[in-house]
């Protein structure tokens, strides 16, 4: 749940807001119904009166032309439409009316220096993250060759192992066995640590390593987008693995279709250098190179000459 006073609190250092009136609102909610942040707030709009309303130059300009009567019936029309907080930009001044208003109906009424649009724009962002779809997995994210990679399976088959291996060969490591992952955009999952396990990583027989401090700073990474998910099998999984798959795998993950491979661990397999292979190969799907689908045509083409 999103306050008013969250959003003043988390914008601090971008935004300096200043109460003017309702205060005592501080902890009314900001709504969260899965809308997206453009929803949320902006310019003054009586027809979406449930947005966070923001008064610019022109906003104020256009309120102050009415009558005290007519300044009264638009105000109860965002009132009754439940508005979460009125922002006044550019170091606006508040009228009287307004002030009173606010401070009789416990709206929160606030003012900062920031420009209008300047301002809409850093809480759209802000908002789009902080009322983001949100989920934890268990698994192992990883930045291999800069792209966002979460290791799955089953316990005890080797993937903190594994992400110890992919370090040592120069990627990242984002986190380790709490995976957060929150869908940042339509077609955007980032996947970030808990704060309690940041740097660290589990490998059974060693305990918890501080990845950072043994390998250094360029050994974590704060966050990624999730582009591949690889998911670790057993060797005797015959039933859940196709050696040859004619289609692209996927995974949904927060709405989102993400890229899945699926890799048989067993004796002998480097599953590192698989790993790699697997990213590159799914670079080269992103740029439009499907190694398989120049295959089949190659195939057919042979074919087709044999016959003739």
């Amino acid at each position: 749940m999103l306050t008013v006073q969250d959003l003043v609190n988390d914008n601090v250092e971008d935004i300096c807001f200043k109460w003017i009136a309702g205060q005592s609102a501080a902890d009314r909610l900001i709504p969260d119904n899965g809308m997206a942040a453009a929803d949320l707030i902006g310019h003054l709009n009586l027809i979406h009166p449930s947005r966070i309303q923001v008064f610019g130059r022109e906003e104020m300009d256009y309120y102050t032309r009415f009558d005290t009567r007519r300044r009264t019936h638009h105000l109860e029309e965002l009132l009754a439409g439940g508005v979460p907080a009125i922002l006044l930009a550019d170091n606006l001044s508040a009228t009287d009316d307004l002030i009173e208003n606010c401070e009789n109906s416990h709206v929160p009424l606030l003012s900062t220096s920031v420009p209008a649009a300047e301002l809409i724009d850093l809480l759209r962002i802000y908002l789009g993250r902080r009322l983001a779809p949100t989920t934890t997995v268990h698994g192992v994210f990883m930045d291999v060759l800069g792209l966002g990679v979460l290791i799955t399976g089953e316990s005890g088959l080797g993937k903190s192992e594994l992400a110890l291996e992919l370090i040592s060969r120069g990627h990242g490591l984002v986190a380790d066995d709490a995976v957060e992952l929150s869908r940042t955009a339509p077609h955007a999952i980032e996947g970030h640590c808990p704060e309690l396990l940041r740097n660290m990583l589990e490998v059974r027989g060693l305990g918890l390593l501080n990845i950072r401090t043994i390998f250094g700073e360029t050994s974590v990474r704060r966050k990624m987008k999730l582009k591949l998910i690889v998911h670790l099998v057993r060797a005797t999984a015959q039933d859940k693995f196709e050696r040859l798959p004619l289609q692209d795998m996927t995974q949904d993950m927060l709405g989102c279709p993400i890229r899945k491979v699926m890799l048989q661990v067993a004796a002998g397999r480097n599953l590192a250098v698989l790993v790699e292979a697997a990213v590159r190969n799914t670079i080269l799907k992103l740029r439009g190179i499907d190694t398989l689908a120049e295959f089949m045509e190659r195939q057919s083409a042979a074919i087709a000459q044999g016959q003739d």
